[in-house]
């Protein structure tokens, strides 16, 4: 078993690492990577306004099954949803892992569950393919491309 000190001295080289260099401007994607379900998927930061923890969601009756439902943020409603619906993903219930993506683009503002926040990093644009031609039904609308590691890149303005 590892002792505090030998924890705290990995923990500081890891964040003493050198960090590659930038890439020239418009070559790489700022992005804010989430899982739903097995899956990871990826947003681009410019879109996001806040992450919070998943704390009280209201249900709203006769709604699609996408909608998970309306949280209270600081006052305002907003409402939420779920893209293991839309996708057709397994759902294993909320848990305190789950966060919601509050994301915003020309004054519309939109919740998007996420079962846990993976990391914020930059990602090479040409390093995100096409999606795959298997790709069908509503993946193929909301999905705009494939990182090398296998990450799905959302379409923010569609989905919105």
């Amino acid at each position: 078993m590892l002792d505090e000190a030998e924890i705290l001295r990995a923990r500081a080289s890891e964040l003493a690492r050198r960090l590659a260099p930038p890439a020239a401007a418009g070559t790489v994607l700022d992005v804010l990577e989430f899982k739903l379900a097995q899956e990871r998927y990826v947003i681009e930061t410019r879109y996001v306004q806040e992450v919070h923890r998943l704390i009280t969601l209201t249900p709203v009756p006769c709604t699609p099954p996408a909608v998970a439902g309306i949280v209270n943020i600081r006052g305002r409603i907003v409402a939420v949803f779920d893209l293991k619906k839309l996708f057709e993903l397994p759902d294993a219930g909320l848990t305190d892992l789950h966060r919601v993506v509050l994301l915003e683009t020309d004054g519309f503002e939109v919740g998007l569950l996420a079962d846990a926040i993976v990391d914020v990093r930059t990602l090479a644009a040409a390093a995100v393919q096409a999606p795959p031609a298997t790709f069908s039904g509503i993946r193929e609308v909301y999905v705009k491309g494939v990182a090398e590691d296998g990450v799905f890149g959302l379409d923010v303005p569609r989905i919105l």
